[in-house]
């Protein structure tokens, strides 16, 4: 099976990579089902990386029909240790204007029925999530946007509701009091399964718009949203490629080692099943 140390996850606008040499598209089926796409598996600036439509290409799945684990459970099995994911958001600031990036560093969840875990069933995990993205990966997006004179935001707190409706203006004004950063509807899913499976992973966060909080603005709406994502992608697409040469050894990072001392059932205890079907994220510690 091709490998591919980096994983991206494109969103909403971004369903392709320009610049990738693909060499092949595959298909894989997971114990919890199919990803959103075929993963495209190719090169970039010198790196093999795998990239994943989140929202399946023609952007056919809503937010709450994405099969998240699938999708970091078959890029964990190509090999992933990195993933820069890439996500359509609205600001819940001022200072935080359409068109800018935002790293996120925190998450709030406000979603209600997605599956979150790679597991129970008969094994029980509790794997650490003070710090949610790998610092490392944020850093260096950050910088890599600053040298490129794009206007970005090192850290912020991303609210991830249900959706597919956006926030009524109750809900947004709370949301603020909050203090966080941006609304979107897909990250922290991701967020919680990468870390469950050890991979390194960050959120660039493209701002579309500034959410219904912000009465001197127009209501959101889907048009307003893709006018200007697609001027944040190229933007995205500019970052990753000029970090991908720079990407740092994160083999020593606390995301690698995330099980280490997490699972709690004993080894004789877990379903041999159960076992085949979480290789790929348990395999080293059931020797």
């Amino acid at each position: 099976m091709a490998k591919a140390p980096v994983g991206i996850i494109g969103g909403s606008g971004l369903y392709g990579m320009e610049g990738v040499t693909i060499r092949k598209e595959r298909r894989l089926s997971t114990p919890f089902g199919e990803p959103s796409d075929a993963i495209m598996l190719g090169e970039l600036e010198g790196l093999e990386v795998a990239f994943l439509p989140r929202h399946g290409r023609g952007h056919r799945i809503l937010p709450h029909e994405i099969n998240y684990r699938a999708n970091v459970y078959a890029l964990k099995a190509l090999g992933v240790e990195q993933i820069i994911s890439v996500s359509a958001v609205g600001s819940m600031r001022e200072e935080i204007k359409p068109g800018d990036l935002v790293m996120v560093d925190q998450f709030i969840d406000r979603t209600k029925s997605r599956p979150s875990t790679f597991f129970g069933s008969g094994i029980a995990a509790h794997v650490g999530f003070a710090d949610p993205v790998c610092a490392e990966l944020r850093e260096l997006a950050t910088e890599t946007a600053k040298s490129l004179g794009v206007r970005i935001h090192g850290k912020g707190t991303y609210v991830c509701i249900e959706g597919p409706m956006f926030s009524s203006r109750a809900e947004s004004q709370l949301y603020r009091s909050w203090g966080v950063a941006v609304i979107g509807m897909t990250n922290y899913q991701e967020a919680r399964l990468a870390r469950e499976a050890e991979i390194c992973y960050t959120t660039m966060a493209l701002v579309t718009d500034y959410d219904c909080w912000h009465i001197e603005e127009k209501h959101v709406d889907v048009a307003m949203i893709i006018k200007t994502l697609n001027e944040n992608v190229e933007k995205a697409q500019n970052v990753i490629k000029k970090m991908l040469p720079v990407l740092p050894d994160c083999s020593g990072c606390a995301c690698r080692h995330a099980l280490e001392g997490a699972i709690m059932t004993a080894p004789e205890q877990i379903p041999a099943e159960l076992k085949r079907d979480l290789e790929p994220i348990i395999g080293r510690y059931m020797k």
